[in-house]
């Protein structure tokens, strides 16, 4: 019995060492790869996903409701709520996941051009109801792509190269992004905005978004030693007790992380709040996307080095305290140049956020398990998400922006400080992801 179990675990080490080789012989392909699918489509999500366009043109269709921007980020983030741990039963069984990770990402793309699509084609009634619907789409997409592309980043690059590659990813991708931002605010929406600028612009996310994709053709996907037997939805949400108990720190970490995540509901307000203080043109958009897009930039290396030297934990709690002294910020300073500044600290802070989030989620528990953690903490953060521009909304028409930065810092100090005083750096408890 002794001689089985010691030939099993023989055979169980020798497969892992096979698979780490296959990592490393094709690492610079998948690094390259996965470096360049980053920065096309983060190019074209960021032009989407911004705290600037987007907003600005549901509160151009709904003739300035801010309930309406409210509802349009809070179907968006309902979609990505529902579906994590479909994507994660999904793909935990299949020795590859790419193919399916093609067809929900090209799913995800094709709700970008309906958005599009929508401000061509219909009346302003019907293009905000339709946008409404492909927000939802793209949202449900969007849940099960966070779960697959980053398990499968988490399968081809060590956790050592992670922060080096979503750093200079986001740091190429914000260079772009400043361009295309800027040549969109120029010549697709001029100085007054309409919905034709805004529809041509999210056309142009849409193609930049696809041809991202496509760079993925081109990685090698290892086969890993271990796969989970297939399983449905609710057979493994009955595991996540077990899961959370047996890892407190995680428990811990994603109820911190979806706090933080609360704090998003003023994201579509800052640039409505910015225009009680001066004209929304399409040079004034640009100027605050690009300083929110070259801050994420410049900022993405300082995040990526500091993961990679001391963890991701101290980057979340860095990149938390940021962003609570950029919305202060955007209390205080009036103006064109002090709303630059206050956007560039605010792209700095959520992009670190987003880092921390991302790369803390993979370096808990064992690789199998992976997609179920990552399912688990996207889910109680998009649920948060949900809730906060829904919220934001109304709080927003009844007391004004102001007290929905308020409850926003309230939410994103208790994220911060749990993740300070009470979880641990995972990568010095040797999981690691592994």
């Amino acid at each position: 019995m002794n001689d089985r179990k010691q030939t099993s675990a023989g055979n169980a080490r020798r497969l892992e060492r096979r698979f780490d080789i296959e990592v490393r012989r094709n690492l610079t392909r998948n690094f390259l790869a996965h470096l360049c699918h980053g920065m096309l489509g983060q190019t074209g999500f960021r032009l989407l996903n911004a705290p600037t366009f987007l907003p600005a043109y549901i509160l151009l269709l709904s003739n300035g409701s801010n309930i309406a921007v409210g509802t349009a980020l809070a179907l968006q983030s309902l979609g990505m709520m529902l579906t994590p741990f479909y994507g994660a039963t999904l793909i935990e069984h299949r020795p590859k996941v790419l193919p399916v990770g093609m067809v929900i990402g090209t799913m995800m793309r094709f709700s970008i051009l309906g958005i599009a699509l929508s401000g061509l084609l219909l009346d302003q009634r019907s293009a905000l109801l339709a946008i409404f619907a492909f927000l939802t789409l793209f949202g449900l997409f969007q849940g099960m792509q966070g779960v697959l592309f980053n398990y499968l980043m988490a399968k081809v690059i060590p956790v050592s190269k992670r922060g080096r590659l979503t750093g200079l990813r986001n740091f190429l991708a914000g260079i772009t992004s400043a361009i295309v931002a800027l040549a969109g605010g120029e010549y697709f929406l001029g100085d007054t905005p309409d919905i034709y600028g805004y529809s041509y612009t999210f056309v142009l996310a849409f193609v930049l978004t696809m041809c991202g994709l496509l760079t993925l053709l081109f990685m090698h996907e290892p086969e890993p030693p271990i796969l989970r037997e297939k399983s449905s939805v609710a057979s493994r949400l009955r595991e996540l007790p077990a899961l959370l108990r047996g890892d407190p720190d995680f428990a811990r970490y994603f109820t911190a992380r979806a706090l933080t995540s609360a704090g998003r509901m003023a994201m579509p307000f800052y640039v409505l709040y910015a225009g009680t203080n001066m004209q929304l043109s399409g040079a004034n958009l640009a100027l605050t996307t690009v300083a929110f897009t070259i801050a994420s930039t410049v900022s993405n290396l300082v995040w990526g080095a500091i993961g990679d030297r001391h963890g991701f934990r101290i980057v979340f709690i860095l990149a938390t305290s940021l962003w609570i002294a950029a919305t202060c910020a955007l209390l205080v300073f009036t103006g064109i140049v002090a709303m630059v500044v206050v956007f560039a600290g605010i792209g700095a802070a959520v992009q670190g956020f987003q880092n921390a989030s991302m790369n803390l989620t993979l370096e808990f528990g064992n690789r199998e398990d992976l997609p179920v953690r990552i399912a688990v903490a996207n889910t109680a953060s998009e649920f948060a998400g949900t809730l906060g521009p829904l919220a934001g909304g109304f709080i927003a028409a009844s007391f004004g922006y102001g007290a929905v930065f308020a409850v926003s810092i309230a939410f994103l100090l208790s994220g911060g400080l749990m993740v300070a005083l009470r979880v641990k750096e995972p990568r010095h408890s040797g999981a690691a992801g592994r």
